[in-house]
């Protein structure tokens, strides 16, 4: 296999970028999330997936790292033996690259890639991870590339310091082997508060901002200053549910005591929850219309979506009833978890969710904190219910699948992200034989078939589909992409 790029991530473009702007210029960017670390592969997570793009590329061919030297089969090597091992990653890369045996270096140019069989979404998982220097990688720690010590890529940026809480600092690569940056240097701004997002806009503290919140859309809309772009997400925001303990640490009797009996692993009682949910009120009233209700792992126009899978209508007499049948009639008490700072209205939406669990006797609290304190945590499986998102890389629901709803495997670096737990054998084998299977068309009905055995065991319950929206001050104009990655690469200076 021969050394090269793999150009694979799916976009909308919204508009048509005008020509470059000729003079040199700084672009500051406003992030909803900061990365947890600039360790390319210390947690897939999309803000630190995003950062690593600028310093790092995936797959390539014919260029240099920022120092000079070479870029090689070594790098390649390295890459992929490091990756899946970085100490205390709260989500690792190993799913993308366990599939893969053995890795030769036939000689500077060309890797040889051994899997362990058949495995069809080998271009696209090799997509999923960026490449770094073996040179400056070898001895590094995570600290050493979030000091900037080891932060040498071939990307379009090279990477001049990040202060946590307040900026991360690129500078133009003058040699990149792609189209030449309009953009000298590169500040991004974590700015987690929605509204002092819009305000760093409004006042020319930043050109661009992503996740715009929901409730200053219309304004900004109406000011001929700034423009808005957008496209439909890949990302599915699900609930994770506690399915597989016998006793679940947040799971209550009515007067708040803990029990010694987990109702989530009853798929009725998970049953009642999804028909609990007014998916059309979230998206209408929480999302201000800028969601589309969710049934399974990812929207239309996506590769194996199944035809059948539609949202679970909303039916609080028929959850009832459920609830009922399952023996908990006068209900139980729950916990909701979620982040604060990570999804649009991430908060809002657990707020919304307990609410209505309350309706059909789920007394249900909520508990919200910053994504830093909530992955960790539910990586640890501390919680019964979670809400979370997850953006399939691949464009495909094999990624979701294998690490949201596959048993947890970690020698497979399977169900790597399963919070809740869920395994289900019949799941299992057909994703695996689908990961397998080299025909597209059986490949595509395999994956049909795990998701709709996935989602009719609810083994997450699938809620909206986000609208991924940026706004731009007038003089800009950025490509909106189906993955919300924000790249420095995707805005343009027009005229």
């Amino acid at each position: 296999m021969k050394v090269r790029k793999f150009f694979i991530s799916l976009m909308v473009t919204v508009m048509v970028a005008a020509p470059i702007l000729a003079f040199s210029a700084e672009l500051k960017i406003g992030f909803k999330s900061e990365p947890s670390s600039m360790d390319p592969h210390y947690h897939n997570l999309s803000p630190n997936n995003m950062i690593a793009q600028n310093t790092f590329d995936k797959l390539i061919k014919g260029v240099t790292f920022h120092d000079g030297s070479p870029f090689t089969a070594e790098d390649v090597k390295f890459t992929m033996e490091r990756a899946p091992k970085v100490p205390n990653s709260p989500s690792s890369f190993s799913r993308y690259i366990k599939f893969i045996k053995t890795v030769e270096i036939v000689d500077p140019l060309t890797i040889k890639l051994t899997t362990h069989e058949a495995f069809p979404l080998t271009a696209a998982y090799l997509s999923t991870f960026v490449i770094i220097s073996k040179k400056h990688g070898e001895n590094a720690t995570t600290k050493d590339y979030n000091t900037g010590k080891a932060m040498i890529g071939t990307g379009p940026y090279k990477f001049v310091e990040w202060v946590p809480g307040d900026r991360i600092v690129f500078t133009k690569n003058d040699a990149y082997w792609g189209e030449k940056e309009p953009w000298d240097k590169v500040i991004i701004k974590p700015i987690s508060n929605a509204s002092a997002r819009v305000a760093a806009l409004l006042a020319g503290d930043v050109d661009l901002i992503n996740f715009v919140p929901t409730a200053d859309i219309d304004k900004l809309k109406k000011d001929p200053e700034f423009k808005l772009a957008q496209s439909v997400s890949n990302r599915v925001i699900y609930l994770h549910i506690d399915s597989d303990r016998d006793e679940s640490p947040f799971v209550t009797d009515k007067k708040g005591k803990h029990m010694k009996k987990n109702p989530l692993k009853d798929l009725r009682v998970r049953k009642a929850i999804s028909k609990a949910i007014n998916r059309d009120a979230i998206v209408a009233k929480v999302m201000e219309g800028h969601a589309i209700p969710a049934g399974q792992l990812l929207p239309d126009g996506f590769f194996a979506i199944s035809p059948k899978l539609k949202p679970e209508k909303f039916d609080p007499e028929g959850a009832k009833k459920l609830l009922a049948e399952a023996g908990w009639k006068d209900g139980f008490g729950l916990t909701i978890h979620g982040p604060n700072n990570r999804y649009v209205n991430d908060a809002k939406i657990c707020q919304a969710v307990a609410q209505m669990l309350a309706r059909i006797g789920i007394d249900t609290k909520v508990d919200t904190m910053p994504k830093n304190v909530f992955f960790p945590r539910g990586s640890k499986l501390e919680f019964s219910l979670l809400l979370v998102g997850w953006g399939s890389g691949t464009g495909e629901p094999s990624s979701p699948l294998g690490a949201l709803l596959h048993t947890y495997d970690k020698e497979k670096g399977l169900g790597n992200t399963n919070r809740g737990r869920f395994s289900n054998k019949a799941l299992d084998a057909t994703l695996q034989e689908a990961l397998r299977t080299v025909d597209r068309k059986k490949h595509e009905e395999l994956l049909i078939k795990a998701t709709e055995i996935a989602i009719e065991n609810l083994g997450i319950i699938p809620l909206h589909y986000q609208v991924a929206i940026w706004a731009m001050r007038d003089g800009i104009s950025y490509v909106a992409r189906t993955d919300e990655y924000t790249l420095p690469t995707s805005v343009r200076a027009i005229k």
